[in-house]
């Protein structure tokens, strides 16, 4: 995969009025896909998994999901900026019929898979809201999918992380790219969202930074990510992800690979790893947690 195939601007991956369609094949890789709906009020969506297990969760508003018999009420949020949603899980070869009393948009992270599982419906309560790095480097990571918290999966595995304006993450870089001690090896998809001046509202006026590279320099990508758009890693190095002052950021991390267990493991850029030990002692920045279960924390209502 050449590096001008990893940047796909908002809108290049639309398929009709939905904002991605990304398949394992269009991605010219094995095992990683997400699709973006928008849920008309009142009208139902007929959605095939085929190969595909995956995530069904809330970016805006809430749907109803009806799967194998079985009914799912999700609630959602109004923005991936103002609150922790609950998700359902949906197994490959599934037929799902999606539904929403208002427009909503909806995220399916999927991961091609072989074991058939049990549909199954995620509370936005018993989802782990952690707070990783310090100072500059502190961000939001809401472990709705990963290994160890959700474990109702084959391959899939997701997380979202939300950046206060100004703020890096995905730091030190990081990858996961070879089956090691430290790492396996998954593909990876970055999907942006970019809140406006108002803090909660994803809006095309803010913009971040990405880079992703390798230790040889045969792929060096260092790009302005807006609102809506998706960025791929097959490998190498990731990170950092930085919310342009004044505009917060979110991304949608979705990963898989061939390991026979579901692992994010990583390893760090060994030229960055000492950044970790600067961290201790210094203070958290103050606006993360930025959302939880209930809504937006206190010290970031009133933005």
């Amino acid at each position: 995969m050449t590096s001008s195939k990893l940047h796909h601007p908002a809108g290049s991956l639309s398929d009709a009025s939905d904002p991605v369609l990304l398949t394992a094949a269009g991605a010219g890789w094995a095992h990683t896909g997400l699709r973006v709906l928008r849920l008309a009020a009142g009208v139902s969506r007929v959605v095939h998994t085929g190969e595909y297990e995956a995530f069904v969760l809330p970016l805006s508003g809430g749907c109803t999901l009806r799967v194998d018999g079985a009914t799912f009420e999700l609630s959602g949020r109004d923005s991936v900026f103002t609150r922790v949603t609950d998700f359902a899980y949906v197994p490959r070869d599934a037929t799902i019929e999606l539904s929403a009393e208002r427009d909503a948009e909806i995220a399916l992270p999927m991961a091609r898979c072989t074991r058939r599982l049990d549909p199954k419906y995620g509370p936005a309560e018993d989802v782990p809201v952690e707070v990783r790095g310090a100072g500059q480097a502190t961000r939001q990571v809401t472990n709705f999918g990963t290994p160890g918290i959700w474990d109702h999966a084959d391959k899939l595995n997701a997380c979202e992380l939300i950046t206060p304006s100004g703020n890096w993450s995905s730091y030190p870089p990081h990858k996961h790219d070879e089956a090691t001690e430290c790492e396996v090896v998954n593909e990876e998809i970055y999907y942006f969202r970019i809140a406006g001046r108002d803090g909660t509202t994803p809006s095309p006026e803010g913009f971040g930074l990405h880079r992703t590279y390798t230790a040889d320099g045969s792929l060096d990508e260092n790009v302005a990510v807006r609102d809506g758009d998706v960025f791929l890693v097959p490998h190498g190095y990731h990170g950092p992800c930085i919310a342009a002052p004044g505009y917060p950021m979110y991304y949608l991390n979705v990963l898989a690979g061939p390991a026979p267990e579901r692992s994010m493991a990583f390893c760090d850029d060994p030229a960055h790893s000492w950044i970790r030990g600067s961290w201790e002692g210094t203070p958290v920045d103050p606006r993360c947690p930025v959302t939880s279960h209930v809504g937006r924390s206190p010290s970031r209502r009133s933005e």
